[in-house]
C-alpha cells in the first residue's frame, strides 16, 4: 500500500520541469532556509527534488517540508481534496446502507431471517470493518494515505458488485465481510489527510463537512436501492452502487497529493510510528477521550440499529414499496443529517474558540433532544407524522460527528492521528456498528417467539427500547466536557 521506494525508504518524487536530477535547478531545500515565495501546490503542481544524500536517491514529500521547503497547499487545492474525500466518504454509505433498503426483498428471495439480517448488516460487516481499521491506520501513519485510501475504496466497491450475485445467506455473508474489510481503511487515512491540511482552528469545521458524507451517503443508498430494486431487482442495485467506486479511486490517486506530516500546525516533519500499545495508552490516559468514544459508540448503537430497521418497519407497518421508502428516509437522513453533520463542526468551531467545551456539549444537547422524538416517532401509527419526527433525530444525532473526529485529531500526538482515528472508530463500530443491528433483529426475533407478537409489532418495540441508549451517549459527552481543557493542555505540551 506504500510508496514504491528505495532502499533508503523514502519515496519517489516527479521533479519539477526542468530540475535537474541532482537537485541544482530546482528549489534548494536542505541546508538552506526557506524561500521567500513557497510553491503553492494544486492540482497540477509538483515538489521540487532534494539534492541526494549520502545513501538516498530520492525525496519523500515529508523529507522536502522538514528540510525547510516551505511546502503551502492553496486554499482551493485543499477545498478540493475535502471534496474527494468527503466523495468517498459517501460511497462508502452508499455501499453500506443499501443492504438496508434491499433487506425485505432478499429476505423473501432469500428466506432469511431478522436475525440473519442482522447478522449481515452488524456482525458479519462489523467486526471485520472495526478490527481491520487499526492495522490499516498503523499502515497509514507511515505510509501513503492517497494510496490506502485508493486501494480499500477498490476493494468494497469490487465486494458490493459481488453481492448481487450472491445465491445463499453464505454467499452474502462472504461479500459483506469483504464490503467490511475494504471500507476499514476509508475513514483513518481521511482523517489523518485532513488534519494535515487543516489548522486546528478549521478541523471540526472540516470533519463536519467530511461527515455529511454519512448521511448524502445514506440518502443515496436509500434512493437508488429503494428504485433499483423496485424496477431491476436487489441483485442489480448492488452492480449499479458497487462499479462507480472503482472510477472513483482513480481519480483519488491521480489528483490527490499526500502532504507533509504535521502540515497544518507549521510543524512538518517525518515521524517515527510508535508501538499500537503506545496509542492505546496514551488515547486512553484521556479521560475527555474515554468518555467521548462511549458516548459515540452509544450513539452508533442505536443509530446503526435505526438505520438498517427503518426500512423494514415502515414496508412492515405501512405497505410502503422498497422506492416509496427509500426516497423518504432519504430525503429525510440526507437532508437533516447532512445539515446536522454541517452545522455540529460550525457551532464546534464557533463557540468552541471562546469555551472548548461546546465541543462535547453540543452532541449532548442533540442526544437528549433524540431521545423523546425517537420513542414517539417509533409509537404512533401516522405515517406522515412518523416522517415529520424523524427529521429531528435525523439533524439532532448527526450534531456529534465534526466535533467528535476533530477533538480526537486535537488530542492525538502527530505520530499517532491514524491510529487515535482507528482506535475511536474501533470502539464505536465494535459497541454500534456489531451490536446495534444485531441486537434489534434478535430482540424482534425474540419478542415473536416468547411474547407472540407480530413481526411489525416486535420490531416497533426493539427500536423503542434501543432509543433509549441515546442517555448513556448524553452522560458520556456531559463527563468529557469535563476533562477536555486538562487533556489539550496535557498533550499540547507534549
Amino acid at each position: 500500500m506504500a510508496d514504491s521506494s528505495d532502499s533508503s525508504g523514502s519515496t519517489q518524487e516527479n521533479p519539477t520541469p526542468g530540475a535537474s536530477p541532482s537537485g541544482s535547478a530546482g528549489t534548494p531545500l536542505a541546508g538552506s532556509s526557506a524561500p521567500k515565495n513557497p510553491p503553492q501546490l494544486g492540482e497540477n503542481s509538483k515538489v521540487p527534488p532534494a539534492p541526494a544524500a549520502s545513501g538516498a536517491t530520492s525525496t519523500t514529500l515529508e523529507d522536502a517540508a522538514s528540510a525547510g521547503s516551505g511546502v503551502t497547499f492553496t486554499k482551493t487545492y485543499r477545498q478540493y481534496v475535502l471534496g474527494v474525500l468527503l466523495f468517498v466518504y459517501i460511497f462508502n454509505f452508499i455501499d453500506r446502507q443499501i443492504l438496508a433498503i434491499l433487506a425485505q426483498s432478499i429476505k423473501a428471495d432469500l428466506g432469511l431471517t431478522d436475525t440473519q439480517l442482522g447478522l449481515l448488516s452488524g456482525l458479519a460487516f462489523g467486526i471485520f470493518y472495526a478490527t481491520l481499521g487499526i492495522p490499516i491506520a498503523r499502515l497509514a501513519d507511515k505510509h501513503n494515505r492517497v494510496n490506502i485510501i485508493a486501494i480499500c475504496l477498490t476493494i468494497w466497491s469490487a465486494m458490493t458488485a459481488v453481492s448481487g450475485l450472491a445465491q445463499n445467506f453464505w454467499h452474502l455473508l462472504i461479500a459483506r465481510i469483504g464490503v467490511g474489510i475494504g471500507e476499514a481503511g476509508g475513514s483513518p487515512p481521511s482523517h489523518s489527510l485532513l488534519a494535515d491540511y487543516f489548522p486546528a482552528k478549521e478541523r471540526a469545521s472540516a470533519l463536519g463537512i467530511y461527515a455529511i458524507g454519512v448521511p448524502v451517503g445514506i440518502l443515496f443508498g436509500n434512493l437508488l436501492g429503494g428504485w433499483i430494486n423496485e424496477f431491476f431487482g436487489w441483485r442489480n442495485a448492488f452492480l449499479v452502487v458497487g462499479i462507480p467506486g472503482i472510477l472513483l479511486a482513480i481519480l483519488l490517486k491521480m489528483t490527490v497529493r499526500e502532504p507533509p506530516r504535521g502540515h497544518s500546525e507549521s510543524t512538518a516533519r517525518s515521524v517515527e510510528q510508535v508501538p499500537f500499545i503506545d496509542v492505546l495508552k496514551t488515547m486512553w490516559g484521556f479521560k475527555s477521550f474515554r468518555q467521548l468514544s462511549l458516548g459515540a459508540a452509544t450513539q452508533a448503537f442505536v443509530g446503526y440499529g435505526a438505520i438498517a430497521w427503518m426500512p423494514a418497519f415502515l414496508i412492515r407497518t405501512h405497505d410502503m414499496s422498497s422506492g416509496q421508502v427509500g426516497t423518504a428516509l432519504g430525503l429525510i437522513i440526507g437532508i437533516a443529517g447532512g445539515v446536522g453533520a454541517f452545522l455540529g463542526g460550525v457551532l464546534a468551531d464557533r463557540y468552541g474558540s471562546k469555551d472548548i467545551r461546546w465541543h462535547m456539549w453540543i452532541p449532548a444537547i442533540g442526544f437528549l433532544v433524540a431521545v423523546p422524538t425517537s420513542i414517539a416517532m417509533f409509537s404512533i401509527n401516522t405515517l406522515w407524522l412518523i416522517l415529520a419526527l424523524y427529521i429531528i433525530p435525523a439533524f439532532a444525532v448527526n450534531l456529534y460527528s465534526g466535533p467528535t473526529f476533530g477533538m480526537t485529531q486535537s488530542l492525538a500526538p502527530l505520530a499517532m492521528r491514524a491510529s487515535a482515528s482507528a482506535l475511536l472508530l474501533f470502539i464505536i463500530n465494535i459497541i454500534g456498528l456489531v451490536f446495534g443491528p444485531t441486537t434489534v433483529g434478535l430482540l424482534s426475533d425474540m419478542f415473536q417467539s416468547s411474547l407472540a407478537m407480530p413481526d411489525t409489532e416486535s420490531l416497533r418495540w426493539a427500536l423503542i427500547l434501543c432509543s433509549l441508549v441515546y442517555l448513556i451517549s448524553f452522560y458520556n459527552y456531559i463527563q468529557a466536557a469535563k476533562h477536555l481543557k486538562k487533556d489539550l493542555a496535557t498533550t499540547n505540551q507534549s
